[in-house]
C-alpha cells in the first residue's frame, strides 16, 4: 500500500477527494437538466396558474368588496336623500294642513256669522210683519169699535148729555170686560154685543 501511494505520488499530483470526477458531473447535469425542464414545463405553469387564480380570486373579492361598498354608499346616500325628502314633505303637509285648517275655521266662522245674520234678519222681518199685522188688526178693531160706537150713538139719538155719557160708559165697560181672544174676532161678531147695551139704554 505504501508503495502504491508512493508510486502515485511519483506519477503526479493526487486527486482532490472533494471534487467529483468529470463523468459524475456529466451524469449529474443530465438528470438535473431533465428535472429542471420538467419543473419549468409542468410544475411552474401549474404553480403560476394556481397563483394567478388565487390572485384573480383575491382581486375579484376586492372588486366585489369595493362594489358592495360603493353600492352601500349609494344606498346610504339614497336613503339619506329619501329621508330628507320625506321630512320636507311631512313639513309641507303639516303646513298645508295648518293653512287649510285655518281657512276652514275662517269659512265656518264666516258661514256661522252669515247664518246668524240671516236668522236675525228673518226674525226681524217676521217681527216686523207680525207688528204690521197687529197694527192692522188693531186699526180694524179700533175702526170697528168706532163704527159700533157711532152707530150706537146714532141709533140711540141721544138728546141729553147724561144719557150719552151712560151709553159711552156702558160701551167702555163692555170693551174692558171682553177677553183678548174676542178682541181678534171679526167685527160682525162684535157688533151685536155692543148694540145690546145701546138698546138697554134706549129702554
Amino acid at each position: 500500500m505504501i508503495q502504491e501511494a508512493l508510486l502515485l505520488a511519483a506519477e503526479g499530483e493526487a486527486p482532490n477527494p472533494l471534487l467529483p470526477a468529470i463523468y459524475d458531473i456529466v451524469w449529474s447535469i443530465i438528470p438535473f437538466a431533465l428535472v429542471l425542464l420538467l419543473f419549468w414545463r409542468v410544475v411552474l405553469p401549474r404553480l403560476q396558474k394556481t397563483l394567478d387564480e388565487r390572485s384573480d380570486a383575491i382581486e375579484g373579492g376586492i372588486a366585489e368588496a369595493e362594489s358592495a361598498q360603493n353600492e352601500a354608499k349609494e344606498a346610504l346616500e339614497k336613503y339619506t336623500k329619501l329621508l330628507a325628502d320625506a321630512r320636507s314633505e311631512a313639513a309641507d303637509i303639516r303646513e298645508n294642513a295648518r293653512t287649510e285648517g285655518a281657512q276652514i275655521l275662517a269659512e265656518i266662522k264666516e258661514n256661522a256669522q252669515g247664518e246668524a245674520n240671516r236668522i236675525a234678519a228673518t226674525a226681524k222681518a217676521q217681527i216686523e210683519a207680525e207688528r204690521q199685522q197687529a197694527v192692522l188688526s188693531l186699526r180694524k178693531e179700533v175702526g170697528a169699535l168706532a163704527l159700533d160706537l157711532a152707530s150706537a150713538v146714532v141709533q140711540e139719538r141721544l138728546t141729553e148729555d147724561a144719557q150719552a155719557a151712560s151709553v159711552v160708559d156702558k160701551l167702555l165697560s163692555d170693551l174692558e170686560k171682553e177677553p183678548a181672544a174676542k178682541a181678534k174676532a171679526a167685527p160682525k161678531a162684535k157688533a151685536p154685543a155692543k148694540k145690546a147695551p145701546a138698546k138697554k139704554a134706549k129702554k
